[in-house]
């Protein structure tokens, strides 16, 4: 089921203001429908920005006809009196008469007339003629690239919305474009709340290693995020207060503070910043308490959850579908796998469990609570588990895992 579809899934009541988990990911979603401006940028930048238009082919790929091998091009059939060669990057070749071949290197230019490319391994040249030894008869066409084999000029090769990976980088580049429009890429604001966390060092009765700092970063830079600064800020209300007032990221993502704890202050901090609560927990474990809201300009925040594992529940649950939103990207079809063993779950949440794939389909690994990462770590994928669980066989969709 797409997203768009898994948002007419019922909430379950579970508590006062909790979205179920597909409801709360297409809130993030339709949050995020803001497209950030359109930029012109040289090919070699773009890895990783989305394409604001669709790609066009500038010239036919290829644009002439090519040998697809080193041997002879030939007129006609043998045999072939040889005369001259063709190498790639050869401009003036001159055309073929019938029963004449020319030497050719894979990626030359055919010259007229030539009406296939016999294989240098299936040649002999007896004097000045040469024979094919093939172990079938030559085929007109047979080795050629012909024109526009891949694309003619004009075709649209890839949609809008697409992330530009190397694959895409090369295509761009063979088809002739050395500038594309792309989106900007969202700018996220990273704050780490909380006294007791250590940025270096091993941790001591009290204190803990902030495990976010270095796992967020990364990942909203693979969602397409430019992420700005990481900050960390004290348990204080009137730090976090005016660091939400004087951000001018397009998206803040907190960690900690959702809850309703002595210095929980998130949201009353949203509150006298003018914040409008889109999300205000998610029916999911771990991660319940995360929160999504809009900032005045049209920004937006997102609340994770201090505990790592249950962090890393509220990005892929809300910040990841908005981000991609802001970016352009397109939806994916969600990715399914069976489950190898039984996946137990909430009775009436979802539960988001590491997993790793095998032969028979998706198992479970263990250290898994809300604070801990040595079965993230290990984690191919984030098993989305229905509430009540899911049986061995029976198919769950997977979401990706930092």
């Amino acid at each position: 089921m797409s997203e768009v579809g898994q948002a007419t899934v019922a909430t379950p009541a579970t508590g006062p203001g909790l979205l179920s988990w597909p409801r709360a990911r297409e809130t993030a979603r339709r949050a995020g429908l803001r497209p950030l401006p359109v930029i012109g940028l040289p090919l070699a930048e773009t890895l990783g920005h989305t394409l604001a238009e669709p790609l066009g082919a500038l010239t036919d790929l290829p644009a002439f006809d090519t040998s697809a091998m080193d041997g002879w091009a030939v007129a006609g059939p043998g045999p072939w009196r040889v005369a001259g060669r063709v190498l790639a990057g050869r401009t003036d070749v001159t055309p073929l008469a019938d029963g004449s071949a020319v030497e050719i290197a894979t990626g030359a230019q055919l010259p007229p007339g030539a009406t296939a490319v016999l294989r240098r391994e299936h040649g002999r040249a007896d004097g000045a003629l040469l024979h094919d030894r093939g172990p079938q008869q030559l085929t007109p066409g047979q080795d050629v690239r012909p024109r526009g084999q891949e694309c003619r000029r004009g075709e649209e090769l890839l949609p809008a919305g697409t992330v530009i990976g190397p694959a895409a980088l090369g295509l761009a580049a063979a088809c002739g474009h050395d500038r594309l429009a792309v989106r900007r890429r969202p700018v996220v604001q990273l704050l780490v709340l909380g006294d007791e966390l250590l940025a270096s060092g091993i941790p001591g009765p009290g204190l803990v290693r902030d495990a976010l700092g270095p796992l967020l970063p990364p990942w909203l830079r693979a969602a397409g995020a430019e992420v700005a600064e990481v900050r960390c800020v004290r348990d204080d209300f009137g730090l976090l207060r005016d660091a939400l007032r004087h951000s001018t990221a397009d998206v803040v993502v907190t960690t900690g503070g959702t809850a309703a704890g002595p210095v929980d202050f998130l949201h009353r901090a949203l509150a006298e910043s003018g914040a409008r609560l889109l999300v205000d927990g998610v029916a999911v474990r771990p991660g319940h308490p995360m929160l999504l809201a809009e900032l005045p300009g049209g920004r937006h925040l997102v609340g994770l959850p201090g505990n790592p594992l249950a962090a890393v529940a509220g990005m892929v649950t809300l910040a990841l579908p908005l981000l991609h939103a802001r970016d352009g990207r397109s939806v994916a079809a969600p990715a399914l796998a069976p489950a190898a063993v039984l996946l137990p779950g909430h009775p009436v949440d979802t539960r988001l469990q590491p997993v790793r794939r095998t032969v028979e389909g998706v198992v479970p690994l263990a250290f898994d609570g809300p604070a801990m990462l040595r079965g993230l770590a290990r984690a191919e994928a984030l098993a989305v588990v229905p509430p009540g669980g899911a049986a061995a066989g029976q198919a769950v969709e997977l979401v990706e895992a930092p």
